[in-house]
Formats: C-alpha cells, structure tokens, sequence
C-alpha cells in the first residue's frame, strides 16, 4: 500500500511517520498492490485529527478521529479501518466489486467478531420536489427543517447537490462529477 502523510498546520515527525506506516502497514494485506492510502495530520482546539482515506478498485473507506494524541488517533483508525473491511467483507470481495480486497478471508476467527450486514434494508422512500436555489438558500432550508443534509437542484449548474453540516460546524457541498 502506498501511504502518503501530509500535515494540515501540523509538523509531522519521523516518529509518526514510522507508526503510520507500522499501524496502517497491518491493512496490507487485504487490498492489491499499489492501493493508495491518504493520511492527513492537522490540530484544532488542541485536539489531535487524523483523516485516513483509502481509495481501492472503485471503493472508498475512511476513518477520521479526533483525540487528545496523535498516537492514540492512529491505533483508533487502524481499529476503525478494520472493522469496515471486516463487517463488508464478503459484500466486497464478492457483491459489489470484484477482485478489490486481496485476501478477504485474511482475518483470523479469533478476532473476527464483528457480525457481518447480511442485507441493506431501506425501511422508508421519501419523495420531494426538487426545487432550483442557489447554495446559501439549501443550508438556509437545511438549517430550518434541522437536518444534517439537504439535497438540492444547484441554480447556477442545473445539477443535484447535496449540502451537509461537517462536525467542525463548517458546511459542505457534495457536487456530481461525472466520467
């Protein structure tokens, strides 16, 4: 796996650098050669925030966690990474995308505890009206109705997006990119 670490207004020592590669080098050998892994180091509010993105034969696993360590951040993460591949493994190997883990059935019985979803049930379909605003009215009318997200027609694309409040407090815009 090819593990890139940047800092976001943080100084990453060698020290981290040898625990990320240590830690996240453990998830290895699930995913085939060259699979990438984006590690991003950054400190808010005297809290530690470490942002692992792994971006695999079409599939995209993340971990965020924030800590009072850097050090504790990354054990976290490696143990969140895990559990994803872990509880959608089959669904993975298998289902959804073909050939993306490496090895599916590396984990060893003992450890793995963690029951896997059988099915994703949809339990409610709700339909609206999609109506053409600009970006500030959709968190406008996301913050009205006190959601977490809100899905729009962009005024200025003509595109669905989906605007959502991050645990910063900051908004987000998800946009359609299209190949």
């Amino acid at each position: 796996m090819n593990i890139r670490i940047t800092g976001k207004n943080f100084d990453v020592t060698d020290a981290l650098k040898e625990r990320v590669n240590k830690k996240l080098g453990k998830l290895d050998k699930f995913f085939k050669p060259g699979t990438e892994a984006q590690v991003t180091m950054s400190m808010q509010r005297n809290r530690y925030i470490l942002e692992v993105t792994i971006i695999t034969g079409g599939i995209t696993l993340r971990a965020e966690v924030n800590e009072d360590d850097m050090y504790t951040c990354i054990d976290k993460a490696q143990d969140i990474l895990e559990r994803q591949i872990r509880k959608h493994k089959t669904r993975l190997a298998k289902r959804l995308y073909e050939g993306v883990l490496d090895q599916p059935d590396a984990f060893r019985p003992d450890i793995d505890n963690v029951e896997e979803e059988k099915e994703f049930r949809v339990v409610r379909t709700k339909r609206f009206a999609v109506k053409p605003m600009p970006v500030e009215e959709a968190i406008l009318q996301m913050n009205l109705l006190g959601h977490e997200f809100f899905v729009f027609s962009n005024a200025e694309t003509n595109q669905v997006n989906v605007v959502y409040k991050r645990k910063d407090g900051n908004y987000g815009l998800i946009e359609p990119e299209f190949d």
